[in-house]
This record gives structure tokens, sequence and C-alpha cells, in this order.
């Protein structure tokens, strides 16, 4: 599937007149917890010749596209993707973690990661996580039956708050790591293997009965988040100095 996704990263770059400087894996497959059936949800940031920047209209700085075989594309322009890092976009900051990786080219992933400690927000990444648990819990999880595969999607931000509460820094991508760290209590940790292996197997965990005890784990840490969030300061905005320089220097270098 690999060779299939760089031909068709290739035919893009090609129709667009445009440079893929990093693409990778995002959602479920990178997370580690993608069923057999899961979509390929390709990410990637891209880059026009310098004299698309010199124009006095702005342009499209994004493109989406979705093929017949599962693979979802889409990427940010380098400029909005760089935008995006200055807020600590938490989308944008597990790309860059991504451990499924399809394209480098002038080291951009590896500059940006270096900058990520400057440029990261815990309060506003604990929201971004904190809002994707809520709204997953309160759409899925509070019936008597409930589709379990949402378990998944609310855990993982949940233990994404933690780790940043606990580190100060962005959570890694992989769920078991999250897992392995965050959730002590061993019956819950039972219970969530589980749900992985037979969610890894292929199984489509549809709807079944709640699971009282995880339930009741969920809205306890949610509870904790918001708490957490409440009392954690903002912090001073860095200075913009290095991402225009690696924004001038990497538009100077990709169509050499």
């Amino acid at each position: 599937m690999k060779q299939v996704i760089l031909e068709e990263l290739l035919k893009l770059e090609q129709e667009q007149s445009i440079k893929i400087l990093y693409a990778v894996e995002s959602g479920s497959r990178a997370w580690g917890f993608a069923s057999t059936n899961s979509d390929w949800d390709v990410r990637y940031i891209y880059v026009h010749p310098q004299e698309w920047y010199l124009d006095i209209d702005s342009h499209k700085d994004s493109y989406e596209k979705i093929l017949p075989n599962d693979v979802d594309l889409a990427g940010w322009e380098l400029r909005k993707a760089l935008k995006l890092f200055r807020k600590a976009n938490p989308p944008l900051l597990e790309w860059l973690q991504s451990p499924i990786v399809y394209k480098q080219e002038l080291d951009i992933a590896q500059q940006l990661r270096q900058l990520m400690d400057i440029y990261f927000n815990p309060r506003s990444c604990m929201h971004h996580y904190l809002h994707m648990a809520e709204g997953n819990y309160r759409t899925y999880l509070q019936r008597d039956r409930v589709r379990t595969k949402k378990y998944f999607y609310v855990l993982r931000p949940i233990l994404a708050c933690r780790w940043i509460e606990k580190h100060g820094n962005m959570p890694p991508v992989e769920f078991h790591k999250l897992l392995e760290e965050l959730l002590q209590d061993p019956t819950l940790a039972s219970i969530v293997q589980e749900l992985l292996n037979r969610k890894v197997s292929g199984e489509e965990l549809d709807e079944e009965p709640k699971i009282e005890a995880l339930n009741a784990y969920l809205e306890q840490e949610i509870q904790h988040i918001q708490t957490i969030i409440q009392q954690t300061e903002p912090p001073e905005k860095p200075s913009n100095d290095a991402l225009n320089l690696l924004f001038r220097e990497t538009i100077k270098k990709a169509f050499l």
C-alpha cells in the first residue's frame, strides 16, 4: 500500500505543481488501533514555486482528495502549516510524530520537531483533546448500549491530556505508549487491552452493553482534566523569527 500512496502523492505534485515536503499516516493506523478495513488517512505539508507567494491575491492553501481505494489525502500549504504550528495545533503536532512516514524532504519535519518545545501550548492542547473526549463520550457512550469502538476515541484524548499534565510536552501518537504509562489500574487496563485485541483482529466492535467501570473512569477523568485546564496558565507567545526563517529557506530550496 505504501507504493500506491507514494504514486498518488507524485501524481498530486504533478497535477497541482506543488512539492510535497512531508507525508505521513494519521488517525487509527498511526495510533495503533486500526482494524483490517480502516481507511488510510494520509496527511502532508507542501509548497508552491516561489512565484505563487509573490501574487497579491490569496490562494487556496489546502487540498483534500478521497480515492476509491480507501485512501484519504489531505494536505496543508507550508505557510498555513507554520501558522498552525505557531498555535500548537495538535493534529499537526501529531503528524510530526507519526510512526508511519511516507515522504520527507528538506528536513522540514525535523526542524519543526526541534522547535516544538518552544511553541508547545499545554493549555490549548489539553482543550483540544478534552473537547474530542467530551464530544465522543456524550455522543456515543452514555446509553445502555454503546458503540464500543468509540471507547478508544475517548480514552486516547484523555490519556493525551494526562500525558501533558505529567510531562508538559506533546504526547506520543501511539496509543500503547499512553496506555502503558498512564492507565495504572490493572482491571481497567485488562478491559482496554481486550477491546484493543478485538479491534485490531478485525472485529467491528459495534453496539454492545456499556462497560460500567470504564464509563466511571472516563467521567472521573473528564472532570479532572476540566479542573487542570482551569488551573493552567497560557504560556507567553514566542517570537515568529524561527518560523519565518524556516519558511523563507524552505521556499528557496524546494524547487532547486
